[in-house]
């Protein structure tokens, strides 16, 4: 997830979309819609599974979703948002995605 969404043309499209939501705001509505609103409702979708089957302890598993989703985007994709490009390397992401699944696991189970 942390390296697909810090590729550097989904950075380039993502910053054009976010300069231009205003005033193009059903475009940016629909690039969220059929992105990140989606992934966030099948990481919900598996963390009520996993909190179903007593693995996780879960009362909003959208929120939960966004929570685990900002932990893992967070410092990478900022990042290269500000700075152009991509600012890290595969083992920092990496990194970044093994301490964000540890403190959500720590939160969450």
């Amino acid at each position: 997830m942390t390296t697909a969404l810090t590729q550097p043309q989904l950075l380039q499209l993502r910053r054009l979309i976010t300069a231009n939501a205003d005033t193009f705001p059903d475009l940016g509505a629909a690039w969220y819609a059929q992105g990140f609103e989606r992934v966030l409702a099948t990481l919900a979708a598996t963390f009520q599974h996993l909190t179903d089957h007593g693995l996780l302890r879960i009362d909003d598993p959208l929120l939960a979703a966004n929570h685990f989703s900002g932990m893992l985007l967070w410092i990478p994709v900022n990042k290269a948002m500000f700075h152009g490009g991509p600012q890290h390397t595969q083992a920092e992401l990496d990194h970044c995605a093994d301490e964000g699944v540890r403190v959500f696991l720590a939160a969450y189970r």
